[in-house]
């Protein structure tokens, strides 16, 4: 092969990826349709996830703070009538942002297991008071029945409450999130966060401000979190508290390590995988998280660097 043709290659891979998003409506059902919307609403929240833990070397059991505070807010603007879907979503992110900066900024100076557990003590804080703010939250019950105005405006706009209309606007939010997280990762930038998930010392030793990239690094997961959480409330017609509890952040968590945490595009698999385990399991039982354990654990064994990375791995050695 060519340097042309190696250079080509990427193009040639992404230009059929996305020949495929778009013409997948044409050859599926509504079901699957409303499934592979969902897997790529996921599949940003664990790409989300993954910039902070795959990259930055930061476990955060309370990711789904910021994937519920963008559902949240979203949906209580648009529970009170905002006009603009855009206006609700773009104040959703914005409002998940603020909240990744305040935590971020309060928790990215510790380590490890003491990260992890103050991320998670945040968690359960916001949860417990979506869980309570009736007035505000709607408490148990979340906010529900929202009405979804439509995109756009005039004879321009779309009415995205259809599916496959919803489908397409997610594609766009998808590819938009890949390619930026994907510049993200390839640059200087992306490059320090990994020499300080190698090694925090050393590369605090050559003047790097190892607390400032941390908390950059957090800010942008929660900004694509929230993302993730507008396009799920909409997507849902509703924001719970569910949105925020600690079995919500779990999920990116096991779709990254399933899909291969230091690999772009395994967080994206291993939310195809995870999803794909799940619908087909809970077609024939109800607890399907028993059969789900029993699944994931031999491929977490047999797969110690998740699928893709394990794959990716066994090619490059067989080439090398």
């Amino acid at each position: 092969m060519t340097r042309s043709d190696s250079s080509l290659k990427p193009l040639f891979g992404w230009a059929a990826g996305l020949a495929a998003l778009i013409l997948l409506p044409f050859v599926i059902n509504t079901y699957i349709i409303l499934l592979t919307t969902e897997v790529m609403i996921m599949g940003i929240f664990a790409l989300s996830f993954n910039l902070l833990f795959g990259y930055t070397g930061l476990l955060s059991f309370g990711h789904a703070a910021f994937f519920g505070m963008g559902g949240y807010v979203t949906a209580y603007l648009l529970s009170h009538a905002c006009p603009s879907l855009t206006l609700a979503f773009l104040t959703g992110v914005a409002g998940a942002s603020l909240t990744a900066i305040v935590v971020g900024y309060l928790s990215v100076k510790l380590d490890e297991i003491y990260f992890a557990i103050l991320t998670l003590g945040f968690g359960m804080m916001f949860f417990s008071l979506a869980h309570q703010w009736r007035s505000v939250t709607g408490g148990s019950d979340g906010l529900t029945g929202l009405v979804v105005p439509r995109l756009g405006w005039g004879a321009f706009s779309v009415d995205i409450s259809s599916p496959w209309h919803y489908y397409y606007l997610v594609v766009a939010a998808f590819l938009l999130t890949v390619w930026i997280l994907r510049r993200i990762t390839q640059s200087n930038f992306g490059l320090i966060l990994v020499s300080i998930r190698e090694n925090k010392e050393r590369a605090a030793f050559t003047g790097i401000n190892i607390r400032a990239y941390r908390l950059a690094s957090f800010s942008i997961a929660g900004f694509f979190a929230g993302v993730a959480g507008g396009l799920f409330a909409v997507f849902d017609r509703m924001a719970s508290p569910s949105m925020l509890h600690w079995t919500t952040s779990a999920q990116p968590v096991l779709m990254t390590v399933l899909g291969g945490a230091h690999t772009f595009f395994g967080p994206v698999v291993g939310s195809i995988l995870f999803f794909f385990i799940e619908h087909i399991i809970t077609k024939f039982t109800d607890i399907w998280m028993i059969y789900l354990g029993a699944i994931l654990i031999p491929l977490v064994i047999f797969f110690p660097e998740g699928v893709l990375g394990t794959l990716l791995g066994l090619k490059k050695r067989k080439h090398g």
